[in-house]
């Protein structure tokens, strides 16, 4: 192998680490919220506003900066984000309240009771710093009802985890053209066991 695709696999790889350790601390925080509630989902732990989502987050997560429904300085410019087929991001879903963590990523969170998820999750794995892509180091998560956080499932039908061929056919979303919808990545990741293969 060159040098550059050693390097930049050595690059996608520190992504999804720092992906990975989000992840790790989100679900940590899941099971001890409902643990600590006596509950059976999320739910019925409390998890049931926007309110609670961000108690949720500042309870479980060392907070650096909050930066409320503001985008900035927690993140960057949505205009300097783009997919992975270079087109610039024309959605970010509001209300969503944002966040630095300890680690250096930033995380916005929204509830969203839509079907079985319970929180849409933002994570740009190193905060503003670039390359600011989707797939890259910019990752939407969801964290169902039941707990499992995965990619996205806007339909009745499905549930996390969800199957390869649901995440699979998410991956479409992230790598099209298509600037206003940008999940599917982190399943791909999911499903390629924490390697970034694309």
């Amino acid at each position: 192998m060159t040098v550059p695709s050693l390097m930049q696999n050595y690059q996608r790889q520190s992504y999804v680490t720092q992906l990975h350790k989000v992840y790790n601390e989100l679900s940590q925080a899941a099971v001890q919220y409902q643990t600590a509630r006596n509950a059976v989902n999320l739910k019925e732990a409390g998890l049931n506003s926007q309110t609670a989502a961000e108690e949720f987050i500042e309870k479980y997560f060392k907070i650096v900066q909050k930066c409320g429904d503001t985008q900035t300085p927690c993140f960057e410019e949505k205009s300097n984000y783009k997919k992975l087929s270079g087109n610039q991001l024309t959605a970010w879903t509001s209300p969503m309240t944002h966040y630095v963590i300890a680690s250096g990523a930033s995380i916005g969170v929204r509830y969203n009771s839509s079907y079985e998820m319970i929180c849409e999750i933002y994570v740009d794995v190193n905060g503003k710093k670039g390359p600011n892509i989707v797939g890259r180091d910019l990752f939407p998560i969801f964290l169902y009802n039941n707990g499992v956080i995965d990619d996205s499932g806007f339909s009745a039908d499905i549930t996390a985890p969800m199957t390869r061929d649901e995440r699979e056919a998410n991956y479409s979303v992230c790598i099209s053209s298509e600037a206003s919808s940008w999940h599917g990545c982190f399943g791909k990741i999911l499903n390629d066991n924490w390697e970034m293969t694309y």
